[in-house]
């Protein structure tokens, strides 16, 4: 299977971005983080700095499973300015590849029209950057190659969807006893 990676700017949620990280690895699916700055060292918006895996530069399109962007602020919106990465996201929609964003990031997807037609979440405030959405305001919402959270409360249901698509209901069911996290 290919990598699933999770993009990292300046000002990233941290839960939002380091759950997902967890939840994917204890699925044993490959996860890695990729920093769309010019250092691998990346601040969150609290102040936690994170060293990640790979610059955005050394990412290729052909290797690359899924894009996760976790929100925050300015996270998403530092995330929604970098033209590498907007290509790539549309060059996975436009191909049907899947796609998740959480919290402010689902901007990034609604900004470039690319939730015309389907359920969307995001943080209460963003859903108007939504373009053509139905927002839903639910904790997570999957729809075709699309999954969004709606914020860090959300961070640990988003990461389950997501790991879900790859290794099942079954294999979620057995993560979330071991993790002591009733159903």
């Amino acid at each position: 299977m290919k990598t699933i990676y999770v993009f990292l700017a300046e000002g990233f949620e941290e839960v939002e971005a380091l759950t997902p990280v967890d939840v994917l690895k204890r699925a044993d699916l490959p996860v890695k983080t990729v920093s769309v700055t010019k250092t691998a060292t990346v601040t969150g918006a609290h102040g936690i700095r994170v060293t990640a895996d790979l610059l955005f530069e050394e990412v290729r399109a052909e290797e690359t499973e899924m894009i996760v962007l976790p929100g925050g602020l300015p996270g998403a919106t530092n995330l929604d300015a970098h033209e590498g990465l907007g290509r790539l996201i549309v060059d996975f929609a436009e191909a049907g590849r899947p796609l998740a964003a959480i919290c402010a990031a689902p901007l990034v997807y609604g900004k470039r029209g690319l939730l015309k037609g389907k359920k969307a979440t995001c943080y209460p405030g963003f859903e108007q950057f939504l373009e053509g959405a139905d927002y839903t305001a639910a904790p997570v919402e999957k729809d075709g190659n699309f999954i969004t959270g709606k914020g860090p409360g959300a961070a640990m249901a988003f990461s389950f969807a997501i790991a879900e698509k790859y290794v099942g209901v079954e294999k979620v069911k057995e993560l979330k006893r071991g993790m002591m996290i009733e159903e």
